[in-house]
Order: C-alpha cells, then sequence, then structure tokens
C-alpha cells in the first residue's frame, strides 16, 4: 500500500491531523479543514469575544437572552442538545460558568501562565423533584478570583432552540461550553465534506476526536491509542468509525486545591473526580463517541457499566496503569478472537446507528491520536 499523506497544524488551541489515501488531496483537504475549523472558532469560542457564543453569554449576563444564531451555531447547538439526551443529562454545554469558576476562562496556555494557583472552588448541586438532573447552581465564583455570587448551571433542558427561525433562548446567568462537542462534531462534518468534494479516503483528527470517511486502506485506518504518559497503549483498526479519546491529564492547572481539568461534572459544578486517567470510545461517528468518552469520566466508577449497558466499546485508563475494557473493544492481541459479533448483552439504547467494534490491528501503527 502506498504511504499516507499528512499534514499536522494548530488551531482552535490544539494540534490537527488531516491523513489522505491519494496525495494530490492533502493540500485541498487541510485548506478546507482550516477554513470550517476558523469559521467554528467565530462561532463558538469561549475564549473570543467577537464569537457568536461570547456574544450570546454577554446578553444572558443579566437577563434572559433570545438571539438568532448562525446555521453553524445552530448545529453546534443541536450537537449539544443530541449529547444531553443521549448522555442522560451527564454531558450538559451549561456548565460553562463552572468552567470559568474552576479557571478555565482562557486558552490554556494563558491560564497555566498565571503567577499564583487558581483559587479552589466547592460545589454544590440542586435536583428537580423527580430526583433527575435538572436545573443546578454550583456555589461557585462565576468570573474569577474574588468574585461573589453562584455559577448558574441552568441544565440544557432550560435552554429553547427554534430550528425554523434559527432562535436560541437562554436564562439568566448561561454562559454555553461546547467543548464536549464542537471539535468532535466538527471532525464529523469536516470528514464528510472532504469525501463529497474529493477522491479517496480520509481521516480527520481534531485534537483526539477522529472520524473517517471514503475509502479505506487496506487495512483500515490503523489508530494507535497514546496512554497517559503519550505512548501508544494500544492500536485499533476502523472501518468506517470513529473514535474519540477523553482525558483528566492533558487540559490541566493549579488551583489552590491541587490540579484541576476541563470536564465539568454538571452536578457539582466541580472538575470531575479523576477516576480515570482518559477513557477511549468507538462510535458511529466522532460527536457520539465524545460523548460517551466524556460520560464516562464524569461518571467514574460507574461508568463500565453505563458504556457496556449502551453497547459502547471503550478502553477505560486508571491513573495507576490499570485498564479496563467493555464488551467489543479489541483485545490488545493482534491474533487474539475477533471481537466483531454484535453484543446481544448489550441493547443500543442510548447511541443509535451503533457502528461495529474497532478490531485490533497490527503492530505498525498508521498514526498516533492525540487525546483532549
Amino acid at each position: 500500500m502506498s504511504a499516507l499523506a499528512e499534514a499536522e497544524f494548530r488551531a482552535i488551541g490544539t494540534r490537527h491531523n488531516i491523513l489522505a489515501l491519494s496525495p494530490h488531496t492533502l493540500t485541498e483537504a487541510t485548506r478546507i479543514a482550516r477554513e470550517r475549523l476558523a469559521e467554528l472558532d467565530l462561532a463558538a469560542s469561549r475564549f473570543r469575544a467577537d464569537s457568536e457564543l461570547s456574544r450570546l453569554a454577554a446578553l444572558a449576563a443579566e437577563r434572559e437572552a433570545s438571539v438568532q444564531v448562525s446555521p453553524l451555531l445552530l448545529d453546534q447547538l443541536l450537537a449539544a442538545r443530541r449529547a444531553f439526551v443521549l448522555s442522560g443529562g451527564i454531558v450538559d454545554a451549561t456548565v460553562g460558568a463552572a468552567v470559568i469558576a474552576n479557571g478555565y476562562d482562557a486558552d490554556l496556555e494563558v491560564v497555566r501562565s498565571r503567577s499564583a494557583p487558581w483559587p479552589a472552588t466547592v460545589g454544590a448541586s440542586s435536583r428537580s423533584a423527580n430526583g433527575a438532573l435538572g436545573s443546578r447552581v454550583a456555589n461557585l465564583g462565576a468570573t474569577g478570583p474574588g468574585a461573589t455570587g453562584p455559577a448558574a448551571i441552568p441544565g440544557w433542558d432550560r435552554i429553547e432552540l427554534d430550528e425554523a427561525t434559527r432562535r436560541v433562548t437562554v436564562p439568566r446567568g448561561t454562559v454555553i461550553d461546547l467543548g464536549a462537542t464542537a471539535k468532535a462534531h466538527a471532525a464529523d462534518l469536516i470528514a464528510r465534506e472532504l469525501a463529497a468534494r474529493l477522491p479517496g479516503g480520509f481521516l480527520v483528527n481534531l485534537g483526539g476526536d477522529i472520524a473517517t470517511s471514503g475509502d479505506l486502506p487496506a487495512c483500515g485506518w490503523r489508530v494507535g491509542v497514546q496512554t497517559a504518559d503519550g505512548a501508544v497503549g494500544q492500536v485499533v483498526e476502523l472501518r468506517g468509525q470513529a473514535l474519540a479519546t477523553s482525558s483528566t491529564q492533558l487540559r490541566t492547572w493549579a488551583t489552590t486545591g491541587g490540579a484541576a481539568h476541563h470536564i465539568v461534572d454538571p452536578r457539582t459544578g466541580r472538575p470531575a473526580p479523576t477516576v480515570w486517567a482518559q477513557v477511549s470510545c468507538v462510535a458511529a461517528n466522532a460527536l457520539e463517541a465524545n460523548i460517551a468518552s466524556t460520560a464516562a469520566i464524569v461518571l467514574g466508577e460507574a461508568a463500565p457499566a453505563w458504556l457496556s449497558a449502551h453497547g459502547i466499546p471503550a478502553r477505560l485508563d486508571r491513573l495507576d496503569g490499570g485498564i479496563v475494557t467493555t464488551p467489543g473493544w479489541p483485545a490488545p492481541e493482534a491474533d487474539s478472537p475477533d471481537p466483531t459479533a454484535p453484543d446481544k448483552t448489550a441493547p443500543d439504547k442510548t447511541m443509535p446507528d451503533k457502528a461495529a467494534p474497532a478490531k485490533a490491528a497490527p503492530d505498525q501503527t498508521t498514526r498516533q491520536a492525540a487525546r483532549s
């Protein structure tokens, strides 16, 4: 098989890779990917004052806000709604104020460059009467050190989206953070566009959210899953599937209470307990894979049972190096039994259109997956 063509670049605060089966398509494929990420940044960045999402947060600071959004942002908000529904409220984009209160209020390089640790916060939460995830208020300073007042986590079920008019209405104090879904959804959209516009096949890796499209390499797309120390822990083969890895070890910063990371539990307003160093999931698309991996981080010890119950092949790496896998995730040996038979004990109630599980691949890694 001829060598794959690859381009690597940085955008929206992380590293990305585009792989193409046909080398002559790589330049145009990379141009398209860069252009789409620039558009995403302008629509959905939490770190740009001129982004649509930041303008919405500014309007909602003092009152309920209702605005018409671009088709791109509407699509991303619909993806966030899908995450809330599929995860049962565990992945909730209305945690933005809590994320800021925990110290992630700027690009990570800026956060880490501060001379003093961010003040540690203590979260509290409330539930709706029936015990479901509902409107929550974390007892956190909303805008930085010394700030007063709670950081609202209203719950996505209080966000109103009118698809016909592209109008979004949010409660006062809402800050939407699309960090759990925007990049993964963009990977799916870019991969789909590349296959529609260019010949050959493509792998789109946006900071660890991997989507594939078009023709397949002879041995499938072989992707190395990194361990927490950056080594390749395992190689998996993707044939029409997507892979996402969520980590508690990369996007971290110092607080007076110890290291914090970017994945917030909407039930507490605090970074999720670091039961797992990282979680990798395979699904039909990158959005659903990242919904699953993010939910698993938040769920902690309950994650393997939740992933298994929803038929999601996953690898969960503990902080001490221990590994837990769910049905459908390949054994590390290349000559292990074929795991692609459907798992009859894991009903697919949450992740529809489930792709076949990934297969173990030969030791030669096509590329090493970054993590988000």
